[in-house]
C-alpha cells in the first residue's frame, strides 16, 4: 500500500477528527508523548524524510487522506439521519476500500516504472 504502520495507525487514531492525522504521525516518529511546536516546514520535512518518506509515500498519504473513511461525527450523523447503522458502515467501507485500492495501484505503477 506504500504506507508504514505509523501512518496507518495515525489514520485509525484520527477517526474522531481526521485533521489530526499528520500531528499523530509526527508525534509517533518523534517518539514523544505530546505534540511539540514545530516552527517551519523544513523541520517537518526533515522528520518525514529521516523516517523513510519518499515521494511515493507522500502521494499515497495524500490519496488515502482524500479517499478514506469519514470522521466519527459524520458516521454518527449518517446513522441518525438514516436510522440505520447499515448506511454508516457502508459510508465507512466504500471510501476506505477505494483509498486502499488507489494506494495499491499507485504503488504498483510506481514500482513498475522505477
Amino acid at each position: 500500500m506504500g504506507l508504514d504502520g505509523y501512518i496507518l495507525t495515525a489514520f485509525i487514531l484520527a477517526l474522531p477528527a481526521n485533521e489530526i492525522v499528520l500531528p499523530i504521525i509526527l508525534m509517533s516518529y518523534m517518539a514523544g508523548g505530546n505534540l511539540v511546536q514545530i516552527e517551519d516546514l523544513t523541520s517537518i520535512s526533515n522528520i518525514l524524510i529521516s523516517n523513510g518518506w519518499t515521494i511515493l509515500t507522500a502521494i499515497n498519504v495524500m490519496l488515502f487522506s482524500l479517499m478514506h473513511f469519514p470522521c466519527s461525527t459524520t458516521l454518527i450523523s449518517i446513522k441518525k439521519e438514516t436510522g440505520s447503522w447499515k448506511w454508516a458502515i457502508i459510508s465507512f467501507i466504500i471510501p476506505t476500500v477505494c483509498g486502499i485500492l488507489a494506494c495499491m495501484l499507485t504503488n504498483g505503477i510506481y514500482n513498475l516504472i522505477v
